[in-house]
């Protein structure tokens, strides 16, 4: 298979996780739900060098009817419920990397930077899966 060419450092490389819901939340809760990325991105083997540049995003659709006015009721998710959330994060994040990396192929990116695909022969023989 052909070898990185023309590629710096991959010490140097980012993760950006976008997590989007529709379920209620309010800000500091969806900080709390952004930072669960990192805990699916260690059970990948990921770790955060020292070069990395990683940024992690959470919203929520859940939000309608904003609009001018003094005041507002809001519904949403209580503290004490957020656990199953916080898992669900978890495991998309890591469902998402691996997913990235079996559905690829080699890719050139900016300033001719080639990574190649995974190959999953190599893969399916060092998981002693059937070739």
């Amino acid at each position: 298979p052909p070898m990185l060419t023309n590629t710096r450092d991959t010490e140097l490389s980012s993760i950006i996780v976008i997590i989007a819901t529709d379920a209620p939340f309010l800000p500091h809760q969806l900080k709390r739900l952004a930072r669960r990325a990192s805990f699916g991105i260690g059970r990948t083997g990921g770790i955060a060098t020292h070069g990395s540049g990683d940024l992690f995003l959470a919203f929520s659709t859940a939000a309608s009817g904003l609009g001018a006015g003094a005041l507002r009721t809001v519904n949403f998710v209580p503290d004490e419920d957020i656990d199953p959330f916080f898992e669900a994060v978890v495991q998309a994040t890591e469902e998402a990397i691996l997913n990235s990396m079996i559905a690829n192929e080699g890719m050139t990116g900016r300033d001719g930077n080639f990574v190649p695909a995974l190959p999953h022969e190599v893969v399916r023989k060092a998981l002693a899966l059937d070739v």
